[in-house]
């Protein structure tokens, strides 16, 4: 995660939105942009020579001097704001803690809908446009049960698996966010625009692309990170050998993420690439159930309404004392509260699970904000 250097939160966050109108700006340069300048404001201001020795290309330097010059960023709060847009940067503490831990985190998000706690609990589903009837049937069980058992399904809104499991999970009452290749204002496919308004009332359309940007080829297999980065496992439910869901699965791979792939015929040319899968490693999915087993989902109801309580026992409120704003380790946590780290980190565990502190990475953490206030207000009364 990311520290603002003494700028104002909403200062600074209007700088992250500009540069993130910057083709060619991405998670790896914008880091180095902050760590170069300090901020975001110093580098979007910077001179065109102090850019370059930065090592950012002179294309992409003067792709921000452009933007620089045209784009008013003000418009784009603007646009955010009359279409119901949330933007999201590493500096929110609504931004998705499982993608912020990725160190190609995207920087800013674009969101129609909402993005919840329990989103933390999610499942990608992926696979072809051109669907079997055996494909759909597999997506309509794996969607309908993870929604069942309170688990949010992630995909692309693309025609296929991805609409079949979108839709299957609002059926059967879930929660499900779909993952753009384009501005979250440009929905795309058209045929799934009305999909898109059913999702954007039972969880949240998502984008790291700017208001505007047009569905382009080359924008879908990066957004696929973002599909994996967000959920606990992959799941490629038929896939030909040349399918973008197995660059989502590729992406899970590298992002210790679980693999599992719908085993298929082996004369299917849309099974090839889950086949494959297998045969590298992943799990085969032969129920759904195989997903709570391998996950450690069976206790997810019980899961998530822990992520709502205070500070249980004398363990917790000690280390909860000693966790604020400001990142600790736990090898300090350790040290200050004078106990065995085995039970330290085994606390620690269960306190993140519950959802009063948060790992920012590095066995980092802090405490989350809204049941801080709560704690302390009830010390006080």
């Amino acid at each position: 995660m990311y520290e603002s250097r003494g700028l104002p939160a909403d200062e600074e966050k209007f700088f992250w939105v500009a540069l993130n109108q910057v083709k060619g700006i991405g998670p790896v340069r914008f880091r180095a942009l902050i760590n170069r300048f300090g901020d975001a404001r110093t580098a979007w201001e910077a001179p065109e020579g102090q850019l370059v020795k930065a090592g950012i290309t002179k294309k992409v330097v003067n792709n921000l001097l452009q933007v620089r010059a045209n784009v008013d960023v003000q418009a784009v709060f603007d646009q955010a704001d009359r279409e119901g847009v949330s933007i999201l940067t590493w500096l929110d503490e609504g931004y998705p803690r499982r993608l912020a831990e990725l160190e190609q985190a995207p920087p800013v998000l674009y969101v129609r809908g909402e993005l919840i706690p329990d989103d933390e609990w999610a499942v990608a589903v992926v696979g072809t446009r051109r669907i079997s009837s055996y494909g759909q049937q597999a997506a309509e069980q794996i969607g309908a049960f993870l929604a069942r058992n309170n688990i949010t399904v992630v995909s692309g809104m693309a025609l296929g698996v991805d609409s079949v499991a979108h839709e299957t999970a609002l059926q059967a009452g879930g929660r499900t966010i779909a993952v753009l290749g384009s501005g979250v204002d440009q929905l795309y496919p058209p045929k799934n625009r009305p999909l898109a308004e059913k999702i954007m009332a039972s969880g949240a359309v998502v984008s790291d692309y700017p208001l505007g940007t047009l569905p382009e080829a080359m924008n879908f297999p990066p957004r696929n990170r973002i599909i994996s980065g967000l959920s606990l496992a992959v799941v490629v439910v038929e896939a030909g050998e040349k399918s973008g869901a197995l660059i989502t699965a590729n992406f899970g791979a590298e992002q210790g993420r679980e693999v599992f792939a719908v085993p298929g015929n082996i004369f299917s040319s849309g099974s090839k690439g889950a086949n494959r899968l297998i045969a590298q490693g992943a799990h085969p999915l032969l129920n759904p159930e195989d997903l709570m087993d391998v996950l450690n989902l069976k206790l997810i109801s019980e899961h998530q309404t822990a992520s709502r309580v205070l500070p249980a026992d004398a363990t917790e409120a000690k280390l909860y004392e000693l966790i604020g704003d400001d990142p600790i380790h736990v090898d300090q946590i350790r040290a200050l509260a004078g106990m065995p780290i085995e039970k330290v980190s085994a606390t620690l565990a269960l306190m993140e699970l519950k959802g009063l502190i948060r790992q920012v990475g590095g066995m980092n953490y802090i405490a989350v904000r809204e049941i801080q206030a709560k704690y302390d207000a009830d010390k006080e009364a």
